[in-house]
């Protein structure tokens, strides 16, 4: 499989704007029907619709009328959302400090909001909930966190009747837990993970069978430990269903022993309803940022990752998981990635923007001079390394302001790369995530040449041997992250700190 960062020939239309906490649930094979969520401190009561058939994202004028005379649900965030044919039914949430316990569908083909709160006993009010479709009929729900407590419960809706019913169990049970996943496979729930009663953050599988009436099954839990590479315990992840597989990706955990510090993930693991068994799903390319409380809908053989938190910032982004024969993967064979790539503003090695044939030419000899003292191999008397501006490098500003998030105001380009360089200078290698490489790299390069040639270029003077650095920077040659080994890692980074250093 391949992630492919998604791009302007995917879509036409307003795509939907940054969010966690949202919901996004497939209606049929035609659409994807996104809700609710929560970006810059503030909760969202807005649809996003993507047209799968049509490649468009579109925002319905929605109508209907709530109990309290709204046209539909009130903003919301850490909602369930459950597509039963052509309605997508959503029940609690949180808003503000408030949990809320109303119930709402929305028929999209007419895009009517319709309050269903009044039917029935509803479940408590609650946030971080989980729940998935039984068949075309029902929904199941369970567990969330009310503000004082985790819950265990398990209630099962009728969308015939509009009837809620609490599901009696008898022995065993999960622990109590919310932000977790829930998943119907053939005739059983599958709840993966979450965080429970005291705050830990759990990696256990159950199942729970019962729940398809015509079996007459007693409803109970089962503990499922299946071999294979399982996954850490999180909070926050996705499992979606494709095929044969779950795919589960993301979520946020904890990692160290006795002092607990905060981990998200981007980890793609499946598990094999054929051989019954977790799987570490090999993929390719730059993967998204770890993430969680991001949503992943499957399309055909495609996924669609939108989303997402990290602890400093909200992701709105859309990303492709595809098969390696599927056409969006194909692209990335006919324009793989290159620095020269990255930006259309491209600098030569002395920083300055790219200049006349004459002049290039006048730089070009310190470059190679530099290349042969290094010891790297040039294939041709034109040999040049190209580079992109550090302010005109847009995956250096997107880490730089993740990193910084309020505690810096992004427009001070300056200061939040600034802050990505002490975050690198403090780093370890085992803490350096491979979406930074690419970024990491480029600056290592940059700092190179900031070091030694921006004092020895000077209008035509010729490049000054003296100046010329005892030390080896094995990767100054490299044109991307990709030629990297994994041993590389320890040496580029112990490289860089010595080059920010002095």
């Amino acid at each position: 499989m391949h992630w492919v960062k998604a791009d302007s020939s995917d879509f036409s239309g307003n795509l939907p704007l940054p969010r966690s906490g949202h919901t996004a649930v497939n209606v049929g094979k035609s659409k994807v029907v996104i809700f609710g969520g929560f970006a810059d401190r503030r909760f969202l009561d807005d649809i996003s619709v993507y047209d799968i058939e049509n490649k468009l994202w579109f925002t319905p004028y929605c109508t209907g009328s709530g109990s309290d005379g709204q046209a539909g649900p009130s903003p919301r965030a850490f909602h369930v959302a459950v597509a039963i044919d052509c309605n997508m039914f959503i029940f609690g949430g949180r808003t503000g400090s408030k949990r809320l316990g109303d119930f709402w569908m929305l028929d999209t083909d007419i895009w009517q909001w319709s309050e269903l709160t009044s039917y029935g006993d509803l479940p408590s009010p609650r946030e971080f909930a989980a729940a998935s479709a039984i068949g075309n009929r029902k929904i199941v729900m369970h567990g969330g966190w009310d503000g004082k407590k985790w819950l265990s419960d398990v209630y099962i809706l009728d969308t015939i009747s509009l009837e809620w019913m609490e599901l009696s169990i008898s022995g065993s049970a999960p622990p109590p837990r919310c932000g977790h996943s829930a998943t119907m496979v053939e005739k059983r729930l599958l709840i993966f993970g979450g965080r429970g009663g005291g705050g830990p953050i759990m990696g256990d599988l159950w199942a729970l069978k019962g729940l398809i009436e015509e079996e007459n099954e007693t409803p109970g839990w089962t503990q499922l430990k299946l071999p294979g590479q399982a996954p850490s315990p999180r909070c926050g992840h996705t499992v979606t269903s494709g095929g044969h597989y779950l795919l589960l990706f993301g979520g946020h955990g904890t990692g160290g022993w006795l002092s607990r510090y905060d981990i998200y993930h981007n980890d793609c693991i499946i598990l094999d309803r054929v051989s019954v068994q977790w799987k570490l799903l090999t993929t390719s390319n730059a993967l998204p940022l770890p993430r969680a409380y991001h949503s992943m809908t499957c399309i055909g053989a495609r996924y669609l990752l939108f989303g997402g938190f990290d602890g400093k910032s909200t992701f709105g982004d859309l990303w492709w998981l595809v098969p390696e024969d599927d056409s969006i993967a194909k692209r990335l064979v006919s324009a793989p990635p290159d620095i020269l790539s990255e930006s259309k503003s491209v600098t030569t090695l002395s920083g300055s923007p790219e200049s006349s044939p004459k002049e290039s030419q006048t730089e070009q000899a310190p470059i190679l001079e530099l290349q042969k003292r290094l010891g790297i191999s040039i294939s041709s008397s034109k040999a040049q390394v190209n580079l992109v501006d550090e302010m005109e490098d847009k995956e250096l500003h997107e880490l730089s302001s993740r990193l910084a998030g309020e505690t810096l105001p992004t427009r001070d380009q300056f200061a939040c790369i600034q802050a990505l360089r002490d975050h690198w200078r403090r780093s370890s290698e085992s803490s350096i995530q491979l979406q930074e490489l690419g970024p990491l790299l480029r600056d290592y390069q940059r700092l190179i040449i900031h070091k030694y040639f921006r004092k020895n270029i000077v209008s035509n003077s010729q490049f000054t041997t003296p100046n010329l650095p005892g030390e080896d920077y094995c990767f100054f040659h490299l044109k991307n992250a990709s030629l990297l080994r994994m041993d590389d890692i320890p040496k580029l980074l112990n490289e860089y700190k010595q080059l920010i250093s002095s």
